[in-house]
């Protein structure tokens, strides 16, 4: 039996054994999936402790991706940009750390959801972590723009100018978001596990897609969202169990089929 798990704190809430046991089922591979709750500051501690008891991999949730990424011996492309890891596969010596966040959100949207990416306009909310994880992935659909707005506008700035060479980029306050309309908004703001909306012009969510990296409720981006026409509305579930089947394949060889969890975990 290969052994997998979830490090993170907390932890108790995650979905991922239900996700990965389902694929583990379809695929016809033996595997047990634990979830583990680290200290803050012990991380790579109890990380290396799973390891040396046999494990094969693991995927690592909030807060420890930054950790994850200083563990990893090697790194794939994306995790490199992303300047993050939420898997990791143990080949031997080596700790091969890959970031597939952004790839979830591309394969929801796209096989999922039916969204052509390519010259479509993109704003995305937010400009830490969790959108420097999907920002490459996103680019290599070659949308027209990707517009990043954040509460300060020089790290909207700077994010943007970090991945100018893969796609037309930019950054810019909150507050200059614009009333007109674009095709995509994604809130990779931490607002919503706040209970709050990110203070932008209405008028640009009129006709667009909407989706929150969030999953589990309505989230105040998704209300927003329906109360200014919003021509769909959805939250980041169908992300999360994409970005688990990457990492499924990424430590097994084999592909799991996603839309029966999605629609299991809908339910």
């Amino acid at each position: 039996m290969d052994k997998y798990g979830v490090f993170g704190n907390p932890i108790k809430h995650s979905l991922s054994p239900t996700i990965h046991t389902q694929f583990a089922k379809q695929t016809g591979i033996n595997i047990s999936y634990d979830k583990i709750l680290a200290p803050i500051n012990e991380f790579s501690s109890s990380a290396r402790q799973f390891i040396n008891q046999g494990a094969k991999g693991f995927n690592v949730t909030v807060p420890f991706k930054l950790d994850a990424f200083k563990l990893a011996t090697k790194l794939t492309t994306n995790a490199q940009t992303a300047g993050a890891v939420n898997t990791i596969k143990v080949d031997g010596q080596t700790l091969i750390g890959e970031n597939t966040d952004g790839i979830g959100l591309v394969n929801d949207l796209v096989k999922n959801l039916n969204i052509n990416l390519k010259d479509k306009v993109i704003l995305i909310l937010g400009a830490g972590g969790a959108t420097r994880g999907i920002l490459l992935p996103l680019l290599k659909q070659r949308p027209k723009r990707i517009m990043i707005a954040n509460r300060t506008t020089s790290k909207a700035i700077n994010l943007a100018k970090d991945f100018s060479s893969h796609g037309k980029t930019c950054g810019f306050g909150l507050e200059k978001v614009k009333h007109e309309p674009v095709d995509i908004i994604i809130n990779a703001t931490s607002a919503s596990l706040d209970g709050k909306m990110p203070d932008i012009a209405n008028g640009v969510a009129n006709g667009s897609i909407c989706y929150d990296l969030m999953y589990g409720t309505q989230t105040p981006f998704m209300n927003w969202a329906q109360k200014n026409n919003a021509k769909m509305v959805v939250n980041g579930l169908g992300m999360l169990v994409e970005q688990a089947a990457a990492a499924f394949e990424f430590w097994t060889g084999k592909q799991p089929g996603t839309q029966k969890v999605i629609a299991n975990l809908r339910s």
